[in-house]
């Protein structure tokens, strides 16, 4: 029993050195200079996976999107790479129907989620396609980058994203994308509904005149099942002017990356309350 006992204990020791991995004393100096939040905006499992990444030469430092720009510029530096990196990518919301301009033609009442009010009959808001302002993509945005507005809207700090898609996810209406900075121009409607309903639903919906698709160079901007659709292929052809003549001001013009504008033609918004809940203006 003694023999086999120390047999066995050799062939252990003999196992333990052939299969010991070791691993590079790098990774750990990089994941402590990275921010912790395991948010897989990078596309790995997390932050220890991005460590691994970045010393075996696989991804550049600077696609971490988290990180301030001295964190990378550090992680660079200890690894002897360049920072790299891409552009700047946010978060886009595909919705400008807020309270004061948009039907809810049944108050709901019950979990107050957007995901659990989507649940009984879409949520009871007159356009289908509507965000319905419950904030789900504010609670899971770990990075508190967005916020709602008086107008039960949900607003996305640039400054602040990290395109880590969370918001996308927990959206039960899709109506969150993920864009680079550069694509400026914006369709802030996801309604298929024709232009009258489009418009009696919410004042700001997209009708499907065609007139931004009129005034866009080579088809960049298209009219699909009554909804303006833009060809980011064709991004370096898209200028401000196509916004100008939308009634509505469903497509807008990301100025600066912040604050939507919109074109000269759209209608004046100047209801600040919430319209009534399942009626009509008198």
């Amino acid at each position: 029993m003694a023999g086999l006992g120390g047999l066995l204990s050799l062939v252990l020791i003999i196992a333990n050195k052939k299969l010991t991995v070791i691993e590079d004393p790098r990774i750990d100096v990089v994941e402590s200079m990275l921010p912790s939040a395991n948010c897989g905006a990078c596309g790995k499992a997390g932050c220890r996976a991005f460590a691994e990444a970045a010393v075996a030469g696989e991804i550049a430092p600077g696609k971490c999107t988290v990180n301030t720009a001295e964190g990378t510029e550090q992680i660079a530096a200890y690894l002897g790479v360049d920072a790299g990196g891409d552009e700047k990518q946010v978060a886009r919301l595909a919705c400008a129907g807020g309270q004061h301009v948009s039907w809810m033609r049944v108050r709901y009442e019950g979990y107050k989620t957007c995901r659990g009010a989507a649940l009984v009959s879409g949520g009871g808001k007159g356009c289908n396609w509507g965000c319905l302002g419950l904030a789900d993509c504010m609670r899971v945005c770990s990075f508190g980058a967005i916020h709602m507005n008086a107008y039960g809207l949900p607003v996305v700090d640039v400054d602040k994203c990290t395109a880590c898609g969370d918001c996308v996810d927990i959206c039960p209406k899709d109506l969150f994308e993920i864009h680079p900075v550069s694509h400026k121009l914006w369709v802030a409607c996801k309604s298929l509904a024709n232009g009258d309903e489009a418009e009696e639903e919410c004042a700001v919906a997209c009708t499907g005149c065609a007139r931004c698709a009129a005034d866009s160079p080579n088809d960049a901007v298209e009219i699909i099942k009554n909804l303006a659709v833009v060809d980011y292929g064709k991004n370096h052809m898209l200028t401000k002017d196509i916004i100008q003549r939308c009634p509505t001001g469903a497509i807008v013009w990301f100025e600066n990356n912040q604050e939507p504008v919109k074109g000269a033609a759209a209608k004046r918004i100047t209801r600040r309350s919430p319209l009534p809940i399942g009626g009509k203006l008198m």
